[in-house]
């Protein structure tokens, strides 16, 4: 043991001196110290490296059994969906209802049961058929005789007159109209003058505007096909229009409503807020698309061979358009991310009810989310209906919590499938069931409504984007009508004349124009101005 002096000596003799002291007492310690010490840190030391194995090996484990359950659970889902009788129809996905199985063609709404009576309800006004008071022709109806005596009545006082109206159609005929045009000679220097026609009389004979306006609404507002247009317009109107007469009037229509169509769609462009969609449509044979960009007042239709962006693109509405885009989740539309898109809520509420049917424990998450998307819905209709414009931050607030809760309760029970590790040497590589391998319908929707929540809940945040975009499918739906009565087009040039036609068509009726009269307009080279 080193005195105090002896200590200063060696501070002084500088720090090498200190150090090889301090090794030298270090190595007097581990020498005597007893063997059972030493060997048992040693076999600590060695058991620490053991443990550290073991957790790194049992932290694989748990990693591969996750993947493996959630591959398992995937498996469940898609045996379940092909060995139930569930199937994809229009009550519980996106299928329009004329897809639907023979079986399944029955009306399962959406909607909640308000527990009010069918029929008009308290408060409606109603309407009924007036009597006109000047009609047209009134038979006057004399009895004869007593019905006590069997007196004559011919010179009996009149007491009391009924009266009862039966409104009727005229015969129709057409109204031939010739136009003469004279030629006259002048007097005085002897040249010859003739009259002209008036515009638009170009032919010895023709149909008038009148009759060619109402060949175009049975064609292509009633969507008759041509047959039956000829038909309908001989028996209605005694006018047997041939198929190409109306084909040449259907064309005639369409360039005339050119700059008609120029006007909807810069009004679409510039309005707040709109609904998207597409549908499928045959021409000549193939697979092509029709675009619908919408509102409450206009409508716009356009034909494409394609459905994605590029399609979108050569439209020219959606590059352009900065406002709401309520859509469904087809990826093309939030490629254009100078809009605000919003989902529609239709659809999630049939994707909701696809997956509760097919495999029944997801009721614990589907249900309760779809009864709060309902109640969102109503809410922002009590509001606006109160002439609010937002629903209260508080109440936003509450909304917001139930959907973060049952998400993360959905998202729980369908954890997304990340990539499997390698497994450790000795254990056998995790095999994948081809059945497992196709995208999980629960997954992918948890997945959207967690990465896409300001777009699903965008309709309670801004109560002028709409719940649903239920509109845009009613507007289609013509589109699919069309090719039930009348087949597919033959030509693109046809697609893109009816859908012009359409468009026009459409957005006169939101705006409550006379369709005859604005076709005729259409006809005349002065089509309806249209407003948004």
């Amino acid at each position: 043991m080193l005195s105090r002096r002896q200590l200063y000596e060696l501070y002084w003799e500088g720090p090498d001196s200190v150090i090889r002291h301090v090794e030298s007492l270090y190595d007097y310690i581990s020498a005597s110290e007893p063997p059972a010490v030493v060997s048992l840190r040693r076999t600590v030391a060695s058991q620490l490296e053991v443990i550290k194995k073991l957790q790194a090996r049992v932290k694989r484990l748990r990693h591969q059994l996750e993947h493996q359950q959630c591959l398992s659970h995937q498996l469940r889902l898609r045996l379940s969906e092909l060995g139930s009788a569930v199937g994809k129809d229009s009550h519980n996905s996106s299928l329009p209802p004329s897809t639907d199985p023979p079986a399944a063609r029955r009306t399962r709404s959406l909607r909640r049961r308000t527990g009010r009576r069918v029929g008009a309800q308290p408060g409606h006004r109603g309407s009924t058929r007036r009597r006109q008071p000047r009609p047209d022709q009134v038979v006057t109806h004399r009895p004869a005789e007593c019905r006590g005596c069997g007196a004559p009545l011919a010179a009996a006082p009149v007491t009391a007159v009924r009266r009862r109206q039966l409104i009727e159609l005229p015969p129709v005929r057409p109204l031939v109209i010739e136009h003469r045009a004279e030629s006259r000679r002048c007097t005085a220097c002897g040249a010859e003058t003739k009259a002209p026609f008036p515009a638009g009389i170009r032919a010895p004979v023709e149909y008038g505007p009148g009759i060619r306006a109402r060949a175009a609404y049975l064609h292509l507002y009633q969507l008759l096909p041509y047959g039956r247009t000829s038909e309908a317009m001989g028996a209605l109107f005694g006018c047997h229009l041939s198929a190409g007469t109306i084909h040449r009037i259907t064309a005639e229509c369409s360039e005339a409503l050119a700059e008609a169509e120029a006007r909807i769609k810069d009004l679409v462009t510039g309005a707040p807020v709109i609904g998207a969609d597409e549908t499928g449509l045959r021409v000549a044979g193939q697979g092509r698309w029709v675009h619908v960009a919408r509102t409450d007042r206009l409508t716009h239709y356009a034909y494409s061979p394609g459905r994605g962006k590029e399609a979108m693109d050569a439209i020219g509405i959606l590059p352009a358009y900065t406002g709401t885009v309520v859509s469904d989740a087809l990826g093309a539309y939030r490629q254009y991310g100078q809009s605000r898109h919003a989902l529609c809520g239709a659809h999630l509420l049939r994707e909701l009810t696809y997956i509760r049917e097919v495999c029944p424990e997801q009721q614990q998450w589907t249900e309760p989310l779809a009864k709060l998307l309902l109640d969102m819905k109503a809410e922002g209709s009590r509001v606006r209906a109160a002439g609010g414009h937002e629903i209260g931050r508080e109440r936003q607030a509450k909304f917001f919590r139930r959907y973060d809760r049952i998400v993360a309760r959905a998202a729980r029970l369908n954890p997304a499938p990340g990539p499997p590790r390698p497994p450790e040497k000795g254990l056998p590589r995790p095999k994948v069931p081809k059945p497992a391998r196709k995208r999980n319908p629960a997954v992918a929707l948890v997945k959207r409504l967690r990465e896409c929540r300001e777009q699903v809940l965008c309709f309670m945040t801004d109560l002028a984007v709409a719940f649903d975009n239920n509109g845009s499918e009613r507007d289609l739906r013509m589109v699919k009508l069309q090719q039930k009565t009348s087949g597919c087009f033959r030509t693109a040039l046809g697609a893109e004349r009816f859908c012009r036609i359409r468009s026009y068509l459409s957005s006169a009726r939101k705006q409550k124009q006379p369709l005859l009269a604005a076709l005729e307009r259409a006809l005349e080279g002065q089509p309806v101005a249209l407003t948004s």
